[in-house]
């Protein structure tokens, strides 16, 4: 297993690689499903060899199924701190998972676009995630997967109320959706709160970089439906693709504004920017997710000599202190990962 996470972390995720629509404000977006299995309490209340049937059945069920079946299963047992805080920072896992007891475990398919969380909050959280704008296409992955786990497994489920969840916000669907947006134009023109305002009132949430409980990080922001409860997953789905559309487009027209009316100053702070990234010699992980995200904003408004953007995707997240230690082969203290983050960026950039 040493081998198999040691290659992952040296591997971009597929989600880096820019390919989706609009992904130049889009980074990524993500599905997932809430899903118990019938016979056993929910997590926090299951006994321990409960969780342990429950990993059983699921890695059973895992290896019937097209995208996971030949998966890697990583049990947070077995696992040091610093490969946890690793699958957190590559958006694969919540910190309650890592956190938690060590009949937890994760299930990751060959390029990452799949994934199953094991006796997190709920017995099963069904993840998908793809690059850039693709809503639709990343419900009907997720669901695929539920259909082939659901012919192994019995889900717990009410006719009237939809799948048994452990939180009753997700009891319905069991449906999570989200979007991992770019909006430094609004935040420039002073609109973001307006514009965030607006998308909460409409029963949406908007969270940070690493999504609940996380801060707003380099003008990333994550949103994602609220309640599954008395709505259809076609439902939830299309609302998020109609606010995330909104959302491109004001982003759009905000970058409009900036260009019309201080072109000389945000070229002067994209280009300084790209400057103290190739040249940096030390550097902080915000500082740099600070730079990449103006960086990132330049390839938006179509500006010459920059960096492509699955350059800037993968240095934001190999940037990451685990990331980093894991890339380089040993764990470091601040002062000399900020060190080896800047030989790293500047790599990539030169």
């Amino acid at each position: 297993m040493s081998q198999a996470l040691e290659e992952l972390a040296r591997r971009p995720s597929r989600w880096l690689d820019a390919t989706g629509n609009h992904s130049e404000t889009v980074l990524s977006t993500r599905v997932r499903l809430a899903r118990n299995v019938v016979g056993s309490a929910f997590t926090h209340r299951a006994r321990e060899e409960q969780l342990h049937h429950v990993m059983h059945s699921v890695v059973s069920a895992s290896h019937k199924t097209s995208g996971l079946a030949h998966g890697l299963l990583l049990r947070m047992g077995d696992l040091e701190a610093l490969d946890r805080q690793f699958l957190v920072e590559r958006h694969l896992v919540s910190h309650d998972l890592v956190e938690g007891p060590s009949t937890r475990g994760i299930l990751i398919g060959p390029d990452e676009t799949l994934s199953v969380m094991i006796n997190e909050e709920d017995h099963l959280r069904l993840q998908a995630i793809h690059s850039g704008f693709q809503l639709s296409e990343c419900w009907r992955s997720a669901n695929a997967l539920d259909d082939e786990l659901d012919s192994s497994l019995e889900y717990a489920f009410s006719e009237e109320l939809g799948y048994l969840t452990a939180c009753p916000t997700n009891v319905g669907t069991g449906l999570r959706a989200s979007i991992l947006v770019h909006l430094p134009a609004l935040v420039l023109t002073k609109q973001i709160n307006k514009v965030l305002q607006g998308v909460t009132q409409v029963g949406l949430a908007v969270r940070g970089f690493y999504g609940e409980g996380s801060e707003v990080m380099g003008n990333f922001f994550q949103v994602s439906n609220q309640t599954t409860l008395g709505q259809k997953e076609k439902e939830t789905v299309e609302k998020l693709e109609g606010v995330t559309r909104q959302l491109i487009e004001y982003e759009e027209r905000a970058r409009e504004v900036l260009l019309r009316d201080a072109r000389t100053q945000i070229e002067d702070k994209i280009y300084r920017a790209l400057g103290t990234l190739k040249y940096c010699r030390s550097i902080h992980s915000q500082e740099t997710l600070n730079l990449c995200s103006a960086v990132r904003f330049g390839v938006a408004l179509g500006l010459e000599s920059l960096p492509e953007l699955p350059v800037l995707n993968e240095i934001l997240v190999f940037s990451q202190p685990a990331h980093l230690q894991k890339l380089l082969g040993r764990e470091m203290q601040a002062p000399e990962r900020n060190v080896a983050r800047a030989g790293y960026v500047r790599n990539k950039l030169n």
